[in-house]
């Protein structure tokens, strides 16, 4: 019973981090209806950016900030110079690009901070059955969580970002930009990106470090749906107490096959999701 709590608990940790990664990816696709899979590239040179900062200066929180600022950038630099010249093709261009984006950003954080794993801090004690670390984790996305549904459902920022996504011609009538609309949820998305890189990173920051997250953050927003940002934290937290049962009771080599089996299941039975609304096409 007391490993059936140890397992409970860790995989609550672990869910928070698949959730806000996870919602990251929710974000971009409401927000432009397209599947980032660069985010973890994003994330990946803002933990870099943190690391460099905070071991300049000594101050977790300085390069916490720094990381979070650069995220930003990165994310709506992505989108004006890599997105926004695609937008007349098909999907499947903005995709590629983005997986070639995920590559290079790799590639280039292994050249400039090599490819040895590097120390990285927890933001708080991390020694403990459920830590000051973990309930920061928990709390930090369940915040974050929160104010992303307050900006989509209640504010007229998230009504524009979603007529942008969903009619941008009729937005434009409306006097919507369109394009602003398009960057500022690629910065939101990138930011949010980044703190999820900066809670999964510890205890050591290396350019694939983050690969695996970002398997359980997509089977997280699948899980609860690309257009539902509670489905999909709800999917993250999910998601990790199940994979932390898998490692501990039929071993951690069995997680990812997990995930994927997973993931496999849900866009056979449900390609919507278990939280999202199925689409009815007319014919």
């Amino acid at each position: 019973m007391q490993d059936f709590f140890d397992l409970t608990l860790g995989g609550i940790s672990a869910g928070a981090v698949y959730a806000a990664l996870g919602l990251a990816l929710v974000i971009i696709y409401r927000a432009t209806r397209v599947v980032n899979f660069a985010q973890p590239a994003l994330a990946l040179i803002s933990t870099y950016l943190a690391y460099s900062v905070t071991k300049a200066t000594g101050s977790y929180w300085l390069g916490f900030a720094v990381a979070i600022v650069a995220g930003t950038v990165l994310g709506v630099a992505t989108e004006r110079l890599l997105i926004r010249p695609l937008r007349h093709r098909s999907e499947l261009s903005s995709i590629i690009v983005t997986l070639g984006l995920l590559l290079v950003l790799q590639a280039v954080a292994g050249m400039i901070w090599s490819n040895e794993p590097l120390a990285f801090p927890y933001a708080f004690d991390f020694r403990g059955r459920f830590s000051a670390n973990d309930l920061f984790v928990v709390l930090v996305v369940v915040a974050i969580a929160a104010l992303v549904l307050v900006v989509f459902k209640y504010t007229p920022l998230g009504l524009r970002m979603r007529a942008a996504a969903f009619a941008p011609e009729v937005a434009r009538t409306l006097g919507v930009r369109v394009g602003l609309m398009l960057t500022a949820g690629w910065g939101l998305a990138a930011a949010v990106g980044s703190l999820a890189g900066l809670l999964a990173t510890p205890p050591f920051l290396f350019p694939n470090v983050l690969d695996g997250v970002f398997v359980y953050a997509l089977t997280a927003a699948v899980l609860g749906g690309l257009d539902n940002p509670l489905g999909t934290i709800a999917g993250g937290f999910v998601l990790g107490v199940g994979l932390s049962y898998v490692s501990g009771y039929f071993g951690p080599e069995m997680v990812t096959i997990a995930a994927l089996a997973i993931l496999v299941v849900v866009l056979t039975l449900r390609p919507s999701g278990l939280f999202g609304r199925a689409k009815v096409r007319r014919v």
